[in-house]
């Protein structure tokens, strides 16, 4: 294949560059057991194509894949869905219950998208965004399971990034597909002796409460490892959780203090992660590493002013 696109990670999952903004942005899975496939995470109706190939030299049919699971419905994880079913003549979509309607009329969805991104850069980064028929959508509560060739998949609803957001536990692996609730760990922030971890406070329903009740729902399962929609496997550790609660906990703090200047939020949370990201000791370009972050910074820092503009507004 061109390109590092994917990797096969062991226990018959292998990871999927959703080919999203640049490579090593955006990820997703497929899991083989037996006769059947899921696909964990869609990436965007441009990671169809990806899709298709790697199923192809694989060896395994479309009809084969059983279940599409996107773990919420930000359109760089679920904005392929309706794509990839109309690829996938036997495949269910597993949705969070709240993000359902969503996936039928996803009018709402790229009506925001478009609101932020205009027209051309829409385009760029999502493509077709289209509706997956009602009769195939079913809705996952918490706690729920489902069978993958007799291997089990269970469902927990994590909230705290968005209210549509789960996360899917597979005993096999002893690992989570954790969509957004483990934060982000870009390639730039993994190292052999340790992986850098931020959280995200996107907008527009973070809640700091429930991220934190989300993180200790994680930790209960003892996981050995977290596959990261932003990106890739990574080791599970309780300091790295403990990273995330530090620092929701200091953005809030900081959120207070500016969250009537957007653009003094924003600098704070870049120095607090640089200064963090050396404090646990990663290393880099401190230039390309501030470079990297004005993306997550902006959308974190929108997130802390609604999330604060909802208190107020009580």
């Amino acid at each position: 294949m061109d390109k590092m696109i994917s990797r096969a990670l062991g226990f018959g999952i292998t990871c999927i560059d959703a080919g999203y903004v640049s490579e090593g942005v955006a990820s997703f899975y497929m899991m083989e057991e037996g006769d059947e496939v899921a696909v964990l995470e869609t990436g965007t109706s441009h990671s169809v194509k990806t899709l298709l190939q790697v199923l192809k030299q694989s060896g395994v049919e479309p009809g084969s894949v059983r279940y599409v699971i996107p773990t919420h419905v930000h359109l760089d994880h679920a904005g392929g869905a309706g794509a990839m079913m109309a690829v996938l003549p036997n495949a269910q979509l597993l949705i969070h219950p709240r993000g359902a309607r969503h996936m039928a009329d996803p009018s709402r969805l790229i009506g925001a998208a478009l609101e932020v991104y205009g027209r051309e850069l829409y385009d760029t980064l999502y493509g077709e965004v289209i509706p997956v028929d009602v009769a195939r959508i079913r809705e996952m509560d918490d706690g729920e399971t489902v069978l993958l060739a007799g291997r089990k998949l269970e469902f927990r609803h994590t909230r705290g990034h968005a209210e549509h957001h789960f996360c899917v536990w597979d005993e096999v692996s002893r690992g989570w597909f954790s969509g957004d609730m483990f934060g982000v760990s870009y390639p730039w922030c993994q190292f052999s002796e340790v992986d850098f971890v931020l959280p995200s406070t996107t907008p527009s329903q973070f809640d700091p409460v429930t991220y934190l009740e989300s993180l200790q729902i994680l930790k209960r399962y003892s996981p050995q490892r977290m596959y990261l929609t932003h990106y890739g496997e990574l080791a599970y550790s309780a300091e790295k959780s403990e990273l995330l609660t530090r620092q929701i906990k200091a953005y809030c703090e900081f959120a207070v203090v500016d969250s009537v200047n957007a653009i003094d939020l924003q600098k704070r949370l870049t120095d607090y992660t640089l200064e963090l990201f050396y404090q646990i000791g990663a290393n880099g370009d401190e230039a390309q590493i501030r470079n990297h972050l004005v993306f997550d910074m902006q959308l974190n820092a929108q997130g802390l002013q609604m999330w604060q503009q909802r208190i107020a507004n009580k």
